[in-house]
C-alpha cells in the first residue's frame, strides 16, 4: 500500500472489493457504458458507496484494470504453492484469458485514460512478464517445462491466442497447445 493511500475499515474494503468484482464482470460481458448504478446494484450498495469509492467512471476503469492486473501477476505465486509447477502455468493461462476479456471490455476506456493524465498500462507488460518467468523458472527446475523459452514468447503467444480464440473451448484447447510446446521432451 501507498503511503498516500489510507487503511479502509473492513466493510468499506469488503464493499471496495465487490464493486472491483462486479465492474470487472460487467466490463468483460457489457463493456465499459455499463451503468454504474447497475454495478452498484449487483454489488450490492448504492451509488453514493460506489461514488466514494470511485469518484468518476474513468477512476473505476482504472480501478479495476489495475486490480485485474494486480490479480493476474500475484496468481503465479499463489498457483506455485497449490499446483505442481507445470500445471500452476497452465492454470496461469486460463486466468491470463480471463484477464485478457476483462481488459478487452475495458478498451475504449482505458485509450481515454492514456489520453489524459494516467496511463494505467505503464508497468502492466514489465509485470506479467515477471510473473510468467516465475512460472516458467519453476517448471524449468522441476523438469517439465522446457528452459529456452523466453517469457515474451509465451506471453506474446498468450496474447495472440487470447485475439483469436472466439469460444472458451477454443482456447482451452489452444492453451493445450502451447502447453505441449512448452513441455520437457524425453529424448
Amino acid at each position: 500500500m501507498s503511503p498516500v493511500t489510507k487503511q479502509l475499515r473492513a466493510d468499506a474494503q469488503r464493499n471496495r472489493d465487490r464493486l472491483l468484482d462486479t465492474a470487472a464482470r460487467a466490463f468483460a460481458t457489457t463493456g465499459p457504458d455499463v451503468p454504474l448504478e447497475t454495478i452498484a446494484k449487483d454489488a450490492g450498495v448504492g451509488i453514493g458507496t460506489l461514488y466514494r469509492h470511485f469518484p468518476t467512471r474513468e477512476a473505476l476503469v482504472e480501478a479495476v484494470y489495475r486490480n485485474e492486473l494486480a490479480r493476474q501477476c500475484e496468481a503465479g505465486s499463489e498457483l506455485l504453492r497449490e499446483l505442481p509447477p507445470d500445471a500452476a502455468l497452465r492454470a496461469w493461462m486460463d486466468r491470463f484469458v480471463s484477464y485478457m476479456a476483462t481488459k478487452r471490455g475495458l478498451a475504449d476506456a482505458l485509450r481515454a485514460i492514456v489520453g489524459t493524465d494516467g496511463n494505467p498500462f505503464a508497468e502492466s507488460r514489465a509485470r506479467l512478464l515477471t510473473g510468467l518467468g516465475t512460472l516458467l523458472d519453476a517448471g524449468a527446475a522441476a523438469g517439465t517445462v522446457r528452459g529456452d523459452v523466453a517469457p515474451e514468447d509465451v506471453l506474446v503467444s498468450l496474447s495472440g491466442l487470447t485475439l483469436v480464440a472466439t469460444e472458451p473451448e477454443q482456447a482451452a484447447r489452444l492453451l493445450d497447445l502451447l502447453m505441449d510446446g512448452l513441455r520437457v521432451r524425453e529424448r
